[in-house]
């Protein structure tokens, strides 16, 4: 038995249809603003996003150090191939993401990590389909 279903996942920004835009460029979708401090993205396939403004909003630190923990990441499927994962890297640097972590070792890694532009972590995986 459930007691709720899942509605979204909420992230604390400095700017929220400006974050709203930069994850609607990776994964799809039109931000929706639904006050000046809340705004939503919906796109197929995806869960939910909401960005929700915070006054004196510190960005988390990853991997922590001296700011605030990791409060939360998302893991972005960017395809099967190296190539799909380079292309999509330089895409998501092209919007303002910033590089955290670059690993190529097929065996021990198989993600890179990155901060957006208010400095959340996520990832940029790659995923072998079936």
């Amino acid at each position: 038995m459930t007691v709720a279903r899942f509605r979204s996942v909420v992230i604390d920004c400095p700017e929220p249809l400006a974050l709203a835009e930069f994850y609607a460029a990776i994964v799809g979708g039109t931000p929706q603003v639904q006050e000046e401090d809340w705004v939503i993205l919906e796109a197929p396939g995806v869960p939910r996003l909401a960005f929700n403004q915070e006054p004196g909003f510190r960005p988390p630190a990853w991997p922590r150090e001296g700011g605030s923990a990791q409060q939360f990441h998302l893991d972005l499927d960017a395809g099967s191939t190296w190539e799909e994962v380079d292309a999509a890297e330089k895409w998501v640097l092209e919007l303002g993401a910033r590089l955290l972590r670059r690993e190529r070792d097929p065996v021990e890694e198989d993600f890179r990590v990155f901060a957006d532009p208010a400095g959340h972590p996520f990832c940029l995986c790659r995923i072998d389909h079936p």
